[in-house]
């Protein structure tokens, strides 16, 4: 079975927390509001046997990342000052999870299923 709902499950896509990188930790540990607003990703898949790619609609609010659609994925992640952002995708027992970093109005890094499934990295960019 293909597991299309990873990324959706968009970088995300964190099960658990993902780990915060010492870059992501020394940017700071406050939110960052200047993000906030509506954000399309595109998730490219290069490794593993996940669909090839996927695109979503995320929010930004107060710096917190969420689902911006209607499917039933959990979508969890911060954006930090200096624009670091980790996040977690979520659907039943399956998850992903993404870092990297948003700068203006674009933003790009990578996800991993914790199992090894699959990888890969993502894109994104402000809509609203």
């Amino acid at each position: 079975m293909k597991k299309t709902f990873l990324f959706a499950a968009a970088l995300l896509a964190v099960t658990g927390a993902p780990a915060v990188s010492q870059d992501v930790a020394a940017s700071s540990t406050k939110l960052s509001k200047s993000f906030d607003g509506k954000w399309s990703v595109l998730i490219v898949t290069e490794q593993g046997q996940c669909d090839r790619a996927y695109r979503y609609p995320l929010v930004i609010e107060n710096g917190y990342v969420g689902y911006g659609g209607r499917n039933n994925f959990t979508v969890t992640g911060e954006v930090y000052n200096g624009g670091d952002v980790v996040v977690t995708v979520a659907q039943g027992n399956y998850s992903a999870q993404g870092t990297g970093r948003l700068q203006g109005k674009y933003g790009s890094g990578k996800w991993a299923a914790p199992a090894g499934d699959c990888s890969g990295r993502w894109k994104a960019d402000k809509r609203g």
